[in-house]
């Protein structure tokens, strides 16, 4: 695995360097005076740089693109598979990384144990092996390399694909469905709530589709991230230009919690309206990119 980053400029660098930085102090923060030996023998394995800032097409230009800015993607190998928690273990530094005035760059985080990379990567798991071939390595605790990745057949992978695909697309047309009915009867909250997991739905049905691997996350700003590195025909459902746009994502992502449980929580018609429209947009991008990608796949095992 690649370690140098001197294809970045120097300010990237030393952004990713406060990153790694934070990510240690946060971890022996949230391990601090713990009794369970687990805890006391917890570390933090290797943090890897993946994506469009290892490949080195990353985007920076906020005013082209409908306001598109790549985010870092980092993934945390673990010791333990308990200090993967993120609510636990990794929910203050992720709250730092947005307000540390040394990291402009909003901060996309997987946390892993080894046992569970390298299960994936046995296993051929498409995240994992990419991250395996194109990563870079920001820090490494010991010399001990993940495992190598194993191919995947193209017939188990088309299988594997198809499943995805037909068990988590369904399910996100249904809860935009339901969505609409709700903002119909005027329960804007609960409109929000499920437009939210209409969303979370989609994207987690295109990583599987597409990676075999989506993240534990209700976050949508993390979710999108993924999704668009993948394919950046998805940055067509969520425009950033302007700043009502935006302030509506934000609401979204907020609803998964804050619209069942706040008592403050509040979302206009507009906004619903809106979000809803780009949900229908972003649902149908997702069904193009997972259909022509299980086209793809199909056509592999053709000529094998």
């Amino acid at each position: 695995m690649r370690t140098s980053i001197d294809h970045l400029p120097f300010d990237k660098q030393r952004e990713l360097a406060r990153v790694v930085e934070i990510l240690h102090e946060e971890f022996e923060d949230a391990l601090k005076g713990s009794s369970a030996e687990f805890k006391k023998k917890g570390r933090i394995l290797k943090i890897i740089l993946f994506g469009s800032y290892a490949r080195g097409d990353w985007v920076d230009e906020p005013h082209t693109m409908k306001g598109y800015r790549s985010d870092f993607d980092l993934l945390v190998v673990v010791n333990n598979r308990k200090l993967t928690d993120f609510a636990t273990y990794w929910y203050k530094a992720s709250d730092r990384l947005l307000r540390d005035r040394g990291v402009s760059t909003q901060v996309g985080l997987i946390v892993h144990s080894r046992r569970e990379v390298n299960t994936a990567l046995r296993q051929g798991q498409y995240f994992f092996s990419d991250i395996r071939r194109q990563g870079i390595a920001l820090y490494e605790l010991d010399d001990e390399p993940l495992s190598e990745p194993k191919p995947q057949s193209s017939a188990d992978a088309l299988k594997s694909a198809r499943k995805h695909f037909q068990n988590r697309f369904p399910g996100a047309a249904g809860l935009l469905d339901t969505s609409k009915y709700a903002l119909a009867k005027g329960r804007n909250n609960e409109a929000a709530f499920l437009l939210h997991q209409a969303v979370e739905h989609a994207y987690s049905a295109l990583l599987l589709t597409v990676t075999s691997y989506s993240p534990p996350s209700h976050n949508l700003n993390f979710l999108r991230t993924l999704a668009e590195e993948r394919d950046r025909r998805m940055t067509e459902a969520w425009p950033r230009d302007q700043q009502r746009f935006r302030a509506w994502f934000n609401a979204l992502n907020e609803a998964y919690v804050k619209a069942r449980y706040s008592e403050h929580y509040q979302i206009s018609v507009e906004a619903l309206e809106w979000l809803g429209s780009q949900t229908s947009i972003m649902h149908s991008l997702v069904e193009t990119i997972c259909r022509e990608h299980l086209e793809k796949l199909a056509g592999q095992v053709q000529v094998a």
